[in-house]
């Protein structure tokens, strides 16, 4: 399980997972400075802890690195919710609060999940009752 991306962390992974493609600390660098004052080697640290960490892979492009996320932010938060459900005492319960939060567009995108792993993971069929029809079935 992926421990939750700090604040700073979490707003370089956004460009990388939005841009979906290489990028350098330089670029990474320019957008942050749109929005707070932050030094190059700040982003460059923080590039270099989500490698470390298994967040990005980096590949040299002359005198720098280019990143690309490892995984996707869905993939990310579904971790997420998947520990959070785990750390529960009682995972039902914990479906219920959490499914009491959600917001209608939420509840849509849920249903519509349940469809799709449905229809691309369908249970199998269960298995015939032994003895069957006129042979002595097992009484109910």
């Amino acid at each position: 399980m992926p421990r939750p991306l700090g604040e700073l962390e979490d707003a370089v992974m956004t460009r990388v997972w939005q841009w979906n493609r290489p990028v350098t600390v330089r670029e990474v660098l320019e957008d942050l400075q749109q929005e707070r004052s932050i030094a190059y080697t700040t982003v460059m640290t923080v590039m270099d802890n989500l490698h470390q960490k298994g967040w990005v892979r980096r590949e040299v492009d002359g005198r720098a690195y280019r990143y690309t996320a490892v995984s996707t932010r869905a993939a990310y938060a579904a971790a997420l919710m998947n520990e959070g459900w785990a750390q529960s005492d009682n995972p039902a319960a914990a479906l219920v609060a959490f499914f009491g939060m959600m917001s209608q567009d939420q509840r849509e995108a849920l249903n519509d999940a349940i469809r799709i792993v449905q229809r691309d993971n369908p249970l199998p069929a269960p298995p015939p009752e032994e003895g069957g029809e006129g042979t002595g079935a097992r009484e109910r």
